[in-house]
């Protein structure tokens, strides 16, 4: 129960962070709906078997999950700064409680953000059905959890806030591309497509899409590998990260 309520209190201090700053609310929506809608719309006459409208909206949505998640991290490095992760580790809960606690807190800032982007869908006419939303909700919190893990090992291995904020831009820029957030990668020079399949977002973008596209008939143009082939990638990566990233994270703070 201890170990509980110490992943709960960990998460609502930091969701409460993010709905106490009206900026970082404001930008983290604004973005993803410029790209969705300019982007979108720009390629929308493209001569495609499927709508490319909602091919960038799906993506949107699993880079936004995901990136978010991983991005709000960052906090671990501030945390350290100020010294916070110092009166946190001293608390009656285990190490992985604490990191679990930041990706659970910023799992649920993520999906947060989720919910406007699905409601921009339906307002420029993405078809969203209930079925399809019911689907969609487990899937994201488990891409967010995906994206918190891939977080933390890489905020891990940074020294200060101001190394993150230039090195994680640089990680999480290419996977746009490499993961298929804006453009099909079924068709990749071979030098690409390796790049790609070491990707992580690749596949947290592709369950998505597989759970979105699962009964259209656009699913066989939009979709690289079956729902359950990504969500078993994904977990294994989300397990791999969170282990290796909270060994290094701890390590950093016992030598301090």
């Amino acid at each position: 129960m201890s170990e509980l309520n110490g992943i709960l209190a960990i998460a609502y201090r930091d969701l409460l962070k993010f709905l106490r700053d009206p900026i970082r609310i404001v930008s983290t929506l604004i973005f993803p709906a410029m790209f969705v809608v300019l982007l979108g719309n720009s390629f929308e006459g493209l001569d495609t078997r499927f709508s490319f409208l909602t091919y960038v909206f799906t993506g949107i949505l699993a880079q936004t999950l995901y990136q978010s998640t991983a991005m709000g991290i960052i906090s671990l490095i501030e945390d350290r700064e100020n010294d916070f992760s110092q009166e946190i580790f001293v608390s009656p809960v285990s190490r992985y409680t604490i990191v679990f606690g930041k990706i659970f807190g910023e799992t649920l800032v993520s999906m947060t953000q989720g919910v406007p982007i699905l409601l921009l869908g339906l307002l420029i006419g993405i078809p969203l059905t209930i079925k399809q939303l019911i689907y969609l909700f487990p899937i994201s919190i488990i891409v967010c959890l995906a994206g918190g893990a891939f977080g933390v090992i890489v905020m891990a291995n940074l020294n200060n806030q101001r190394a993150a904020n230039q090195i994680f831009p640089f990680i999480m820029f290419p996977q746009y591309f490499l993961a298929g957030v804006f453009n099909p990668i079924n068709a990749l020079p071979w030098y690409l497509n390796i790049l790609s399949l070491l990707s992580p977002m690749r596949y947290a973008v592709d369950l998505i899409r597989g759970i979105f596209y699962a009964d259209l008939p656009d699913y066989s143009y939009t979709v690289l590998q079956s729902p359950s082939f990504n969500l078993i990638i994904v977990i294994i990566t989300f397990i791999i990260f969170l282990m290796i990233g909270t060994w290094v994270f701890v390590r950093g703070e016992r030598n301090r």
